[in-house]
């Protein structure tokens, strides 16, 4: 029996303690994190985000961070190419793959046993759908494909959402039945942080938020507006686009921080759902 490579996920939902834990694994494995978050990669999306500062990654190397600017749509195969390059490069060094983040698709196409399926680009298809509204397409996406629907969280953009029609439109099937299965590479050990509950979860999402109310998510907002413009994957993003409707002078600037706690909430509710499909992990909250 060939032994496969080891690899530890550290899942679970925002605020819950991912980046602490896997850099703990880190220095107790000599190991090197690989951020599974789809929000890591784009260059300048740091409070919003919640990147790791260098200090609090405490010397220990971090893969896919800070790679694209974004004006770049990465997407899921993107990082499924991306994360088993950096795999194998920290298991070429006898270190220890701490793959640690939140985006589940992530880890579906890297860690599992879901293969993207291979579909060529619909130029006029895609064109066609980017004139029509984000919600418009949600819908349509709601009608053709209920569980695809599920699986959207409030980050996903609209541009995903035109790839994933493109799919089932092209194929004329839903998305969940032309994924194609494949035998995973590595033997994963899943963990999530401990949560004490649902109501301990919440409260540590709202004072982020506060924090990063305190460390200038306003003029970090302002300056990625004027050096990217209204792109979606700025526009899309939990954290900017609260801040963008204070700018623009919707929401009071406390009613802006509350919808940000609430949207945050949201997703990590959406986040526990995906998480609770992995037979492999146990989502006590």
């Amino acid at each position: 029996m060939i032994m496969k490579p080891k690899v530890i996920a550290v899942v679970g939902p925002t605020a819950s303690g991912k980046t602490k834990l896997a850099i703990e694994l880190a220095h107790k494995y000599n190991g090197e994190v690989i951020s599974a978050d789809s929000r890591l990669v784009y260059k300048g999306f740091d409070i919003a985000s919640a990147k790791p500062t260098i200090e609090e990654r405490e010397g220990i190397p971090h893969h896919i961070i800070d790679i694209v600017e974004p004006e770049f749509d990465y997407s899921a195969g993107d990082y499924a190419r991306d994360g088993k390059k950096a795999i194998e490069d920290v298991l070429s060094r006898r270190k220890t793959p701490i793959v640690a983040g939140g985006t589940g698709l992530y880890f579906r196409v890297l860690l599992e046993h879901y293969n993207l399926p291979q579909v060529d680009t619909n130029y006029e298809l895609r064109e066609e759908l980017e004139q029509r509204t984000k919600e418009d397409l949600v819908e349509e996406l709601k009608i053709l494909d209920k569980t695809a629907y599920e699986n959207l969280t409030p980050d996903t953009s609209k541009r995903r959402i035109i790839r994933i029609l493109e799919l089932i439109k092209t194929l004329q099937r839903p998305l969940s039945e032309i994924e194609t299965q494949k035998e995973p590479e590595y033997d994963v050990e899943w963990i999530i942080p401990e949560m004490p509950s649902r109501e301990w979860l919440y409260d540590r999402i709202n004072k982020r938020v506060d924090i990063m109310y305190e460390q200038g998510i306003v003029d970090e907002t302002k300056r990625l507006l004027e050096k990217h413009g209204r792109i979606s994957n700025f526009t899309e993003t939990i954290g900017y686009k609260e801040i963008l409707m204070y700018l623009d002078g919707v929401w009071s600037l406390d009613e802006a921080l509350d919808k940000l706690k609430q949207h945050t909430r949201n997703y990590a509710k959406r986040q526990l759902t995906w998480f609770r499909k992995n037979p492999n992990l146990e989502v006590n909250i």
